[in-house]
Protein backbone atom coordinates (compact mmCIF):
# COMPACT_ATOMS: atom_id res chain seq x y z
CA UNK A 1 0.00 0.00 0.00
CA UNK A 2 2.86 2.34 0.81
CA UNK A 3 4.41 1.61 -2.57
CA UNK A 4 1.09 2.28 -4.28
CA UNK A 5 0.66 5.57 -2.41
CA UNK A 6 4.18 6.62 -3.36
CA UNK A 7 3.48 5.73 -6.98
CA UNK A 8 0.24 7.75 -6.95
CA UNK A 9 2.05 10.77 -5.47
CA UNK A 10 4.74 10.53 -8.12
CA UNK A 11 2.11 10.21 -10.85
CA UNK A 12 0.28 13.26 -9.54
CA UNK A 13 3.53 15.22 -9.48
CA UNK A 14 4.30 14.18 -13.06
CA UNK A 15 0.80 15.25 -14.18
CA UNK A 16 1.32 18.68 -12.61
CA UNK A 17 4.75 19.09 -14.19
CA UNK A 18 3.32 17.98 -17.54
CA UNK A 19 0.51 20.51 -17.19
CA UNK A 20 2.90 23.39 -16.61
CA UNK A 21 5.00 22.27 -19.56
CA UNK A 22 1.81 22.90 -21.54
CA UNK A 23 1.54 26.40 -20.05
CA UNK A 24 1.71 28.98 -22.85
CA UNK A 25 5.04 30.55 -21.94
CA UNK A 26 5.22 32.33 -25.30
CA UNK A 27 1.94 34.12 -24.58
CA UNK A 28 3.18 35.01 -21.12
CA UNK A 29 6.35 36.43 -22.71
CA UNK A 30 4.37 38.76 -24.99
CA UNK A 31 2.16 39.83 -22.05
CA UNK A 32 5.26 40.51 -19.92
CA UNK A 33 6.82 42.75 -22.57
CA UNK A 34 3.61 44.76 -22.86
CA UNK A 35 3.40 45.03 -19.07
CA UNK A 36 6.96 46.40 -18.88
CA UNK A 37 6.11 48.99 -21.53
CA UNK A 38 3.06 49.94 -19.45
CA UNK A 39 5.13 50.54 -16.30
CA UNK A 40 7.70 52.64 -18.16
CA UNK A 41 5.04 54.73 -19.89
CA UNK A 42 3.09 55.33 -16.68
CA UNK A 43 6.32 56.50 -15.04
CA UNK A 44 6.99 58.88 -17.93
CA UNK A 45 3.40 60.16 -18.18
CA UNK A 46 3.20 60.99 -14.45
CA UNK A 47 6.76 62.33 -14.06
CA UNK A 48 5.75 65.94 -13.37
CA UNK A 49 2.33 65.34 -11.87
CA UNK A 50 0.86 64.52 -8.47
CA UNK A 51 0.39 60.97 -9.73
CA UNK A 52 4.14 60.33 -9.92
CA UNK A 53 4.88 56.97 -8.36
CA UNK A 54 1.84 55.24 -9.80
CA UNK A 55 4.19 52.98 -11.75
CA UNK A 56 5.13 51.32 -8.47
CA UNK A 57 1.47 50.60 -7.77
CA UNK A 58 1.16 49.24 -11.31
CA UNK A 59 4.04 46.84 -10.60
CA UNK A 60 2.13 45.65 -7.54
CA UNK A 61 -1.03 45.12 -9.60
CA UNK A 62 0.94 43.19 -12.23
CA UNK A 63 2.60 40.98 -9.59
CA UNK A 64 -0.77 40.23 -7.99
CA UNK A 65 -2.26 39.53 -11.42
CA UNK A 66 0.56 37.15 -12.31
CA UNK A 67 0.02 35.25 -9.06
CA UNK A 68 -3.75 35.02 -9.65
CA UNK A 69 -3.14 33.81 -13.20
CA UNK A 70 -1.14 30.81 -11.94
CA UNK A 71 -3.70 30.12 -9.21
CA UNK A 72 -6.71 30.05 -11.53
CA UNK A 73 -4.82 28.05 -14.15
CA UNK A 74 -4.48 25.24 -11.59
CA UNK A 75 -8.28 24.90 -11.16
CA UNK A 76 -9.93 22.73 -13.81
CA UNK A 77 -12.14 25.07 -15.85
CA UNK A 78 -14.93 22.47 -15.79
CA UNK A 79 -15.24 23.17 -12.07
CA UNK A 80 -15.60 26.87 -12.89
CA UNK A 81 -18.40 25.93 -15.30
CA UNK A 82 -20.11 24.00 -12.51
CA UNK A 83 -20.05 26.85 -9.98
CA UNK A 84 -20.71 29.74 -12.37
CA UNK A 85 -24.48 29.91 -11.58
CA UNK A 86 -23.54 30.70 -7.97
CA UNK A 87 -20.89 33.18 -9.12
CA UNK A 88 -23.45 34.85 -11.38
CA UNK A 89 -25.86 35.28 -8.46
CA UNK A 90 -23.11 36.77 -6.29
CA UNK A 91 -22.20 39.13 -9.14
CA UNK A 92 -25.75 40.43 -9.40
CA UNK A 93 -25.87 40.90 -5.62
CA UNK A 94 -22.54 42.82 -5.67
CA UNK A 95 -23.78 45.16 -8.42
CA UNK A 96 -26.93 45.88 -6.41
CA UNK A 97 -24.74 46.47 -3.33
CA UNK A 98 -22.71 49.04 -5.27
CA UNK A 99 -25.90 50.88 -6.20
CA UNK A 100 -27.11 50.89 -2.61
CA UNK A 101 -23.92 51.37 -0.58
CA UNK A 102 -21.17 52.13 -3.08
CA UNK A 103 -18.86 55.11 -2.77
CA UNK A 104 -20.01 58.05 -4.89
CA UNK A 105 -17.24 59.72 -6.93
CA UNK A 106 -17.97 62.43 -9.53
CA UNK A 107 -21.65 61.56 -9.52
CA UNK A 108 -21.19 57.80 -10.07
CA UNK A 109 -21.33 54.81 -7.73
CA UNK A 110 -18.90 52.21 -9.10
CA UNK A 111 -16.77 51.15 -6.12
CA UNK A 112 -17.19 49.57 -2.71
CA UNK A 113 -14.78 51.00 -0.13
CA UNK A 114 -13.13 48.08 1.67
CA UNK A 115 -11.07 50.35 3.92
CA UNK A 116 -7.37 51.14 3.97
CA UNK A 117 -7.60 52.94 0.64
CA UNK A 118 -8.72 49.75 -1.13
CA UNK A 119 -11.68 50.02 -3.50
CA UNK A 120 -13.47 47.09 -5.13
CA UNK A 121 -15.11 47.55 -8.53
CA UNK A 122 -17.46 44.57 -9.06
CA UNK A 123 -18.33 45.50 -12.65
CA UNK A 124 -14.83 44.51 -13.82
CA UNK A 125 -15.07 41.05 -12.24
CA UNK A 126 -18.54 40.48 -13.68
CA UNK A 127 -16.94 40.30 -17.14
CA UNK A 128 -15.05 37.19 -16.08
CA UNK A 129 -18.19 35.57 -14.68
CA UNK A 130 -20.13 36.40 -17.85
CA UNK A 131 -17.45 34.85 -20.06
CA UNK A 132 -17.78 31.53 -18.21
CA UNK A 133 -21.58 31.79 -17.86
CA UNK A 134 -22.13 32.44 -21.58
CA UNK A 135 -19.70 29.63 -22.46
CA UNK A 136 -21.65 27.23 -20.23
CA UNK A 137 -24.97 28.33 -21.74
CA UNK A 138 -23.96 27.82 -25.37
CA UNK A 139 -22.03 24.64 -24.55
CA UNK A 140 -25.29 23.16 -23.25
CA UNK A 141 -26.94 24.13 -26.54
CA UNK A 142 -24.22 22.47 -28.66
CA UNK A 143 -25.64 20.74 -31.72
CA UNK A 144 -28.97 22.56 -31.43
CA UNK A 145 -30.19 25.19 -33.86
CA UNK A 146 -30.56 28.53 -32.09
CA UNK A 147 -34.16 29.64 -31.65
CA UNK A 148 -35.42 33.07 -30.68
CA UNK A 149 -36.10 31.92 -27.09
CA UNK A 150 -32.48 30.67 -26.90
CA UNK A 151 -31.22 34.04 -28.10
CA UNK A 152 -33.52 35.84 -25.67
CA UNK A 153 -32.24 33.83 -22.70
CA UNK A 154 -28.63 34.52 -23.68
CA UNK A 155 -29.39 38.23 -24.05
CA UNK A 156 -31.06 38.31 -20.62
CA UNK A 157 -28.03 36.59 -19.09
CA UNK A 158 -25.83 39.49 -20.22
CA UNK A 159 -28.29 42.38 -20.21
CA UNK A 160 -29.31 42.07 -16.53
CA UNK A 161 -25.81 42.91 -15.18
CA UNK A 162 -25.33 45.37 -18.05
CA UNK A 163 -28.45 47.29 -16.98
CA UNK A 164 -27.24 47.38 -13.37
CA UNK A 165 -23.87 48.77 -14.44
CA UNK A 166 -25.58 51.39 -16.62
CA UNK A 167 -27.44 52.69 -13.56
CA UNK A 168 -24.16 53.43 -11.72
CA UNK A 169 -23.71 55.02 -14.39
CA UNK A 170 -20.80 53.36 -16.20
CA UNK A 171 -21.48 53.15 -19.93
CA UNK A 172 -17.91 52.15 -20.82
CA UNK A 173 -17.80 49.01 -18.66
CA UNK A 174 -21.37 48.06 -19.59
CA UNK A 175 -20.41 48.14 -23.27
CA UNK A 176 -17.60 45.63 -22.64
CA UNK A 177 -20.24 43.00 -21.77
CA UNK A 178 -21.74 43.10 -25.28
CA UNK A 179 -18.85 41.38 -27.14
CA UNK A 180 -19.18 38.39 -24.79
CA UNK A 181 -22.77 37.92 -25.94
CA UNK A 182 -21.87 38.51 -29.60
CA UNK A 183 -19.06 35.95 -29.47
CA UNK A 184 -21.38 33.40 -27.89
CA UNK A 185 -24.11 33.96 -30.48
CA UNK A 186 -21.63 33.74 -33.35
CA UNK A 187 -20.00 30.54 -32.11
CA UNK A 188 -23.39 29.15 -31.10
CA UNK A 189 -24.53 29.25 -34.71
CA UNK A 190 -26.78 32.29 -35.03
CA UNK A 191 -28.31 32.51 -38.48
CA UNK A 192 -27.84 35.48 -40.80
CA UNK A 193 -31.54 36.34 -40.79
CA UNK A 194 -31.59 36.43 -36.99
CA UNK A 195 -28.49 38.61 -36.95
CA UNK A 196 -30.03 41.09 -39.40
CA UNK A 197 -33.18 41.37 -37.28
CA UNK A 198 -31.14 41.99 -34.10
CA UNK A 199 -28.95 44.65 -35.74
CA UNK A 200 -32.03 46.40 -37.15
CA UNK A 201 -33.77 46.35 -33.75
CA UNK A 202 -30.71 47.71 -31.94
CA UNK A 203 -30.28 50.46 -34.53
CA UNK A 204 -33.93 51.43 -34.17
CA UNK A 205 -33.77 51.50 -30.37
CA UNK A 206 -30.51 53.46 -30.43
CA UNK A 207 -31.96 56.02 -32.83
CA UNK A 208 -35.08 56.52 -30.76
CA UNK A 209 -33.01 56.84 -27.55
CA UNK A 210 -30.73 59.43 -29.18
CA UNK A 211 -33.63 61.47 -30.53
CA UNK A 212 -35.57 61.40 -27.28
CA UNK A 213 -32.47 62.14 -25.19
CA UNK A 214 -34.01 60.20 -22.31
CA UNK A 215 -31.59 57.27 -22.25
CA UNK A 216 -28.29 59.14 -22.15
CA UNK A 217 -26.82 61.34 -19.47
CA UNK A 218 -25.96 64.91 -20.50
CA UNK A 219 -22.22 64.21 -20.34
CA UNK A 220 -22.69 61.13 -22.54
CA UNK A 221 -24.55 63.15 -25.16
CA UNK A 222 -21.81 65.80 -24.96
CA UNK A 223 -19.16 63.15 -25.65
CA UNK A 224 -20.99 61.92 -28.72
CA UNK A 225 -21.47 65.49 -29.95
CA UNK A 226 -17.75 66.10 -29.41
CA UNK A 227 -16.94 62.96 -31.40
CA UNK A 228 -19.13 64.10 -34.29
CA UNK A 229 -17.77 67.65 -34.20
CA UNK A 230 -14.77 68.20 -31.85
CA UNK A 231 -14.62 71.89 -32.77
CA UNK A 232 -18.12 72.53 -31.41
CA UNK A 233 -16.76 72.78 -27.84
CA UNK A 234 -12.93 72.78 -28.04
CA UNK A 235 -12.43 73.82 -24.40
CA UNK A 236 -15.14 71.58 -22.99
CA UNK A 237 -16.40 68.21 -24.24
CA UNK A 238 -14.09 68.29 -27.28
CA UNK A 239 -10.94 69.06 -25.28
CA UNK A 240 -9.86 65.47 -24.65
CA UNK A 241 -10.12 64.38 -28.28
CA UNK A 242 -8.33 67.48 -29.57
CA UNK A 243 -5.42 67.13 -27.15
CA UNK A 244 -5.15 63.42 -27.87
CA UNK A 245 -4.97 64.03 -31.62
CA UNK A 246 -2.31 66.70 -31.11
CA UNK A 247 -0.25 64.32 -28.96
CA UNK A 248 -0.49 61.46 -31.48
CA UNK A 249 0.33 63.71 -34.43
CA UNK A 250 3.23 65.48 -32.75
CA UNK A 251 4.99 62.15 -32.20
CA UNK A 252 5.77 61.84 -35.91
CA UNK A 253 7.64 58.75 -37.10
CA UNK A 254 10.11 58.20 -34.26
CA UNK A 255 8.55 60.20 -31.42
CA UNK A 256 10.00 62.90 -29.17
CA UNK A 257 11.64 60.47 -26.77
CA UNK A 258 10.82 59.28 -23.27
CA UNK A 259 9.88 62.08 -20.84
CA UNK A 260 10.00 64.64 -23.70
CA UNK A 261 6.40 64.77 -24.90
CA UNK A 262 5.19 68.36 -24.62
CA UNK A 263 1.50 67.45 -24.50
CA UNK A 264 2.08 64.82 -21.84
CA UNK A 265 4.69 66.59 -19.71
CA UNK A 266 2.90 69.94 -20.07
CA UNK A 267 -0.26 68.41 -18.57
CA UNK A 268 -2.32 69.20 -21.68
CA UNK A 269 -3.19 65.56 -22.36
CA UNK A 270 -5.87 64.43 -19.89
CA UNK A 271 -5.27 61.34 -17.74
CA UNK A 272 -2.30 60.14 -19.83
CA UNK A 273 -1.64 57.16 -17.54
CA UNK A 274 -5.10 55.55 -17.95
CA UNK A 275 -7.55 56.23 -20.80
CA UNK A 276 -5.09 58.16 -22.98
CA UNK A 277 -1.91 56.22 -22.29
CA UNK A 278 -1.66 55.21 -25.94
CA UNK A 279 -1.69 58.89 -26.99
CA UNK A 280 1.14 59.60 -24.52
CA UNK A 281 3.08 56.62 -25.86
CA UNK A 282 2.58 57.75 -29.48
CA UNK A 283 3.87 61.23 -28.65
CA UNK A 284 7.04 59.86 -27.06
CA UNK A 285 7.70 56.90 -29.39
CA UNK A 286 5.98 57.89 -32.61
CA UNK A 287 4.48 55.78 -35.36
CA UNK A 288 7.16 53.10 -35.05
CA UNK A 289 6.54 52.64 -31.32
CA UNK A 290 2.77 52.55 -31.86
CA UNK A 291 3.14 49.84 -34.51
CA UNK A 292 5.33 47.88 -32.11
CA UNK A 293 2.60 47.92 -29.43
CA UNK A 294 -0.07 46.98 -31.97
CA UNK A 295 2.12 44.10 -33.15
CA UNK A 296 2.36 42.84 -29.57
CA UNK A 297 -1.43 42.93 -29.26
CA UNK A 298 -1.73 41.08 -32.57
CA UNK A 299 0.66 38.34 -31.40
CA UNK A 300 -1.21 37.98 -28.09
CA UNK A 301 -4.55 37.66 -29.87
CA UNK A 302 -3.17 35.12 -32.34
CA UNK A 303 -1.86 32.97 -29.47
CA UNK A 304 -5.25 33.17 -27.78
CA UNK A 305 -7.08 32.11 -30.94
CA UNK A 306 -4.61 29.26 -31.47
CA UNK A 307 -5.34 28.04 -27.94
CA UNK A 308 -9.08 28.22 -28.66
CA UNK A 309 -8.59 26.02 -31.72
CA UNK A 310 -6.77 23.34 -29.70
CA UNK A 311 -9.18 23.29 -26.72
CA UNK A 312 -10.34 19.86 -25.55
CA UNK A 313 -14.03 20.74 -25.90
CA UNK A 314 -16.40 23.46 -27.08
CA UNK A 315 -16.68 24.89 -23.57
CA UNK A 316 -12.96 25.69 -23.61
CA UNK A 317 -13.26 27.23 -27.07
CA UNK A 318 -16.20 29.40 -25.98
CA UNK A 319 -14.31 30.60 -22.90
CA UNK A 320 -11.17 31.61 -24.79
CA UNK A 321 -13.09 33.31 -27.58
CA UNK A 322 -15.07 35.24 -24.96
CA UNK A 323 -11.75 36.52 -23.59
CA UNK A 324 -10.62 37.38 -27.13
CA UNK A 325 -13.85 39.27 -27.81
CA UNK A 326 -13.49 41.45 -24.70
CA UNK A 327 -9.81 42.23 -25.32
CA UNK A 328 -10.37 43.05 -29.01
CA UNK A 329 -13.29 45.30 -28.09
CA UNK A 330 -11.29 47.19 -25.47
CA UNK A 331 -8.30 47.65 -27.76
CA UNK A 332 -10.47 48.84 -30.67
CA UNK A 333 -12.52 51.27 -28.59
CA UNK A 334 -9.59 52.73 -26.61
CA UNK A 335 -7.28 53.24 -29.59
CA UNK A 336 -10.22 54.38 -31.72
CA UNK A 337 -11.00 56.96 -29.03
CA UNK A 338 -7.38 58.15 -28.92
CA UNK A 339 -7.24 58.77 -32.68
CA UNK A 340 -10.72 60.31 -32.88
CA UNK A 341 -12.51 57.38 -34.52
CA UNK A 342 -14.63 56.57 -31.45
CA UNK A 343 -16.32 58.66 -28.75
CA UNK A 344 -14.62 59.02 -25.36
CA UNK A 345 -15.93 56.15 -23.20
CA UNK A 346 -13.38 55.62 -20.42
CA UNK A 347 -12.55 52.05 -21.48
CA UNK A 348 -8.94 51.22 -20.47
CA UNK A 349 -6.33 49.77 -22.81
CA UNK A 350 -5.66 46.18 -21.68
CA UNK A 351 -2.27 45.63 -19.99
CA UNK A 352 -1.27 49.25 -20.69
CA UNK A 353 -3.61 51.52 -18.73
CA UNK A 354 -3.06 52.05 -15.03
CA UNK A 355 -5.64 50.39 -12.79
CA UNK A 356 -5.89 47.43 -10.46
CA UNK A 357 -9.32 46.15 -11.47
CA UNK A 358 -8.50 46.16 -15.18
CA UNK A 359 -5.08 44.51 -14.72
CA UNK A 360 -6.38 41.81 -12.39
CA UNK A 361 -9.32 41.01 -14.67
CA UNK A 362 -7.01 40.65 -17.66
CA UNK A 363 -4.61 38.32 -15.86
CA UNK A 364 -7.45 36.23 -14.45
CA UNK A 365 -8.89 35.94 -17.96
CA UNK A 366 -5.48 34.89 -19.27
CA UNK A 367 -5.27 32.40 -16.39
CA UNK A 368 -8.47 30.73 -17.56
CA UNK A 369 -7.03 30.60 -21.08
CA UNK A 370 -3.94 28.88 -19.69
CA UNK A 371 -6.28 26.57 -17.78
CA UNK A 372 -7.97 25.46 -21.00
CA UNK A 373 -4.65 25.06 -22.80
CA UNK A 374 -3.11 22.92 -20.05
CA UNK A 375 -6.03 20.49 -20.30
CA UNK A 376 -6.31 20.29 -24.07
CA UNK A 377 -5.14 16.66 -24.19
CA UNK A 378 -7.51 15.51 -21.42
CA UNK A 379 -10.49 13.46 -22.57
Amino acid sequence: MLAAATLDAQSLKMVRLSSYRDFDWVLLGFVSVLSIISVLEIKSATLHTKFHGFEQKQIGFLAAGLLLMFVISAIDYHRLLDIVPWAYGISIFSLIAVKVAGQKVLGARRWINLGGGVHFQPSEWVKLVLIVAVARYFWNLSGKELTWPDIGKAAALVCVPMALVLTQPDLGTALTYSPILMAGLFLGGIRLRQMVVIVFALTLVGGVAWKSGKRLKPYQQARINAFINPDSDPKGSGYQIRQSLIAVGSGGIWGKGANKGTQTQGDFLPIPYTDFIFAAFCEEHGFVGAMGVLLLYFLILMRLIQNAQTAADLAGTYIIMGVVAVIVFQIAVNIGMVVGLMPVTGIPLPLMSYGGSSILFTFLALGIVMNVRMRRFVN
